[in-house]
């Protein structure tokens, strides 16, 4: 048997995009930092996202059917932090510019790339919740440099710029 340490040991080395994954309805705007999200299929554009079921904002997510995965670049670190720390939602929201595209989910203004989607299908897995969202608007920037997290610790990638 795999003890649950170990299983965060080994995946704390699998490199994943860091993310704020938001979504908004009459009860105010939330979002959390989310490394566990993926793509299904292109037909229709699907994405899997993955959040923990013991998140003070988890009952807003499965209430509003709605979220906006914002796609970090690597000037966010300080969103990325805000959005896992303890600090209350509406202070989380004052550390970036937001807009809205079809769903209202709350959008990163200067994201590398944010997915307007509607969840479709919500599945409980041992202390995660999973939804399958179709995407249904798109927002992309220019930004050339993503955040990651690797090793328990944030990095930059993308094109070197040239001097």
């Amino acid at each position: 048997m795999i003890e649950a340490t170990d299983f965060r040991n080994a995946m704390s080395l699998l490199t994943s995009a860091v993310h704020v994954v938001t979504t908004a309805g009459t009860s105010g705007r939330y979002g959390f930092t989310a490394s566990a999200v993926c793509s299904v299929t292109d037909t229709p554009p699907t994405l899997l996202v993955c959040m923990n079921k013991a998140s003070s904002s988890h009952a807003y997510f499965v209430d509003n059917k709605i979220l906006t995965v914002n796609v970090l670049g690597a000037q966010h670190e300080h969103l990325s932090k805000a959005f896992s720390s303890k600090m209350s939602s509406e202070d989380r929201f004052k550390h970036a510019t937001w807009t809205a595209l079809k769903t209202g989910a709350p959008v990163l203004e200067d994201a590398l790339v944010s997915f307007d989607c509607e969840i479709e299908q919500i599945q409980e897995v041992g202390t995660h919740t999973i939804f399958m969202c179709r995407t249904v608007a798109i927002q992309q920037s220019q930004l050339e440099h993503s955040l990651v997290y690797f090793n328990r610790a944030y990095h930059h990638v993308g094109e070197a710029e040239i001097a």
